[in-house]
């Protein structure tokens, strides 16, 4: 299921969905049905819709898994081996503090895949507390992203409390499910989650598959 499990290493998308790379790799966005290009939200561009600038602070990023994404600028990758597609691939901030993790999901749809991480058999991060699940159809994107909050992350450093916003869609490119989930702690009245998550999710180009590029 593709990330789903906390503290699983590996990201993979398992039909248990407890797969997720280094700690807790849980995505949870569901796509919706037509991944139609809306207008791509601050300056990203939604799969297959037109490009806008970059948000300041980040680049356009060929990985070696073969897929195109926008991470920040100056973070480091590493990958952890899944189980299905390619390697769960972690992008870190040099603090440490701020992570971007992306996966295949071996589910079908973005749905099942956050039904399996969310059932009570798919064990989560200590002190797991679901903050919302929203559909991302108005942000262009043919998925879901379930947002929560978590004590703890097995691996990842102790900062009091994680924020994660995980999203699972269904690329317009290759109609396949990914997920990309964003890790950060909690912040008054911002969330750098969100725009990390989404300006990611809007300019991923799967394996294999040719996008537009600014």
């Amino acid at each position: 299921a593709g990330g789903g499990a906390d503290d699983r290493a590996g990201g993979t998308g398992t039909s248990t969905a407890q797969v997720s790379p280094s700690p807790v790799g849980e995505s949870d966005a569901v796509p919706t049905e037509s991944f139609e290009s809306s207008e791509p939200s601050e300056s990203s561009e939604s799969p297959g819709g037109e490009a806008s600038p970059l948000p300041e602070g980040f680049e356009l990023h060929q990985d070696a898994e073969g897929f195109t994404i926008a991470r920040p600028t100056g973070w480091e990758r590493e990958t952890v081996p899944s189980q299905h597609g390619f390697d769960v691939v972690n992008y870190r901030s040099p603090d440490g503090f701020r992570r971007l993790q992306v996966y295949e999901i071996a589910e079908s749809t973005p749905e099942e895949s956050f039904e399996l991480y969310l059932s009570e058999d798919t064990p989560k991060p200590d002190g797991f507390q679901r903050v919302e699940m929203v559909r991302l159809d108005e942000e262009g994107v043919d998925g879901m992203r379930l947002a929560y909050l978590a004590d703890s992350l097995r691996g990842e450093p102790d900062v009091g409390s994680w924020h994660v916003q995980d999203v699972r869609f269904r690329s317009p490119h290759d109609g396949k499910v990914y997920a990309i989930a964003a890790y950060g702690a909690p912040t008054d009245g911002t969330d750098p989650e969100l725009e990390l998550a989404l300006t990611a999710v809007k300019r991923f180009c799967p394996p294999s598959a040719e996008c537009a590029t600014p």
